[in-house]
This record gives C-alpha cells, structure tokens and sequence, in this order.
C-alpha cells in the first residue's frame, strides 16, 4: 500500500511529479501538502490513521523550469499516437524510420524521425518518401512539452488523476 503512486501537484495544480504514497504522507504530516483525493484506505501507525491519498497538493509554489522531451523510441511512437505515418495502421508493433535516411545524411532529430509498421519501414527501405511513393500522413516536429508526461499504465489505475491532467 505504501508503495502506490500519488500525483503530486504545484500550488497551481498543475501536475509537478508522482511520488509514493510513504513520500506523500511525509508532506502531509510535515504539513508541505494536502489531500486533493483520496479513498485508497487508511494507513494505520502506532498513534494515528493517516488516508491513503491519490492526488496531493504542495502549499508551497515550486519553480521548475520546462524540460524538453527526450528522444526515445516510445516518445515518438507516443507523438505519432502508435499509429504508422506512411500507412495509417495503429499498431504495438512499430519501428523508427528517419524521413532522410541517415546513410544519406539525415539526421536522429524530431523533424526526421516517424513511427512506421514492419512492412512500410521495409518497403521504403533507404529511400526518401517521395522516391519510393509514399507520403507522410502528417509531418514530424518537436511535440508540445506541457511540462509532465505520465505513462499510461497509471492513467488505467488511477481515473481520478484524469481531471488534474493538461488535455
């Protein structure tokens, strides 16, 4: 139970971090946050019984300043919603493709790199979309950094979390 993940949120509730539900409780008896949401349980210790929270607020302003998405196979497939850029198919089963093949000079950055199905990535092959006659469905940028990311594993335990979240 300690071991549950609590979004924890700036003073502003926008989405700062998730933490654990022993960190979580420390903010709240040291009183640094409050309980947005709760209804996991209780946590019993020898004097007190503390909620198990799911959403907790800072009382407390905290400054950071916006990172930029890194660039990893699951970003992009996350950017191109797992759907193949050339073909249109959603698919698990996807791979890297660089628009510019890098043998002919492209390069590993956001504006090259889309995801692609097994069978579109072979069929284009080191070629460039218009040489082999298939177009991008829409073109590769730098995605919207809205400051937090939460895999979606959480998202399916934790709905409550859904209403604190940028749409």
């Amino acid at each position: 139970m300690v071991n549950l993940p609590v979004l924890v949120l700036n003073q502003t509730y926008e989405p700062l971090n998730i933490c654990k539900v022993r960190r979580a409780v420390l903010l709240l008896i040291r009183e640094k946050a409050e309980v947005i949401e709760n209804g996991r349980g209780d946590i019993h210790s020898v004097t007190s019984v503390f909620d198990v929270p799911s959403v907790i607020r800072l009382t407390h302003f905290i400054r950071r300043p916006r990172r930029q998405r890194k660039l990893t196979k699951h970003e992009v497939f996350q950017r191109d919603r797992y759907r193949c850029q050339y073909c249109g198919q959603e698919s698990k089963d996807l791979t890297l493709d660089h628009v510019i093949p890098r043998r002919r000079g492209g390069e590993h950055r956001w504006e090259n790199v889309v995801s692609a199905c097994i069978r579109c990535n072979r069929e284009k092959a080191g070629r460039t979309p218009d040489e082999a006659r298939m177009p991008l469905l829409s073109q590769p940028k730098i995605p919207i950094n809205d400051g937090f990311y939460i895999p979606r594993h959480y998202l399916n335990i934790n709905t409550d979390w859904i209403k604190y979240l940028p749409q």
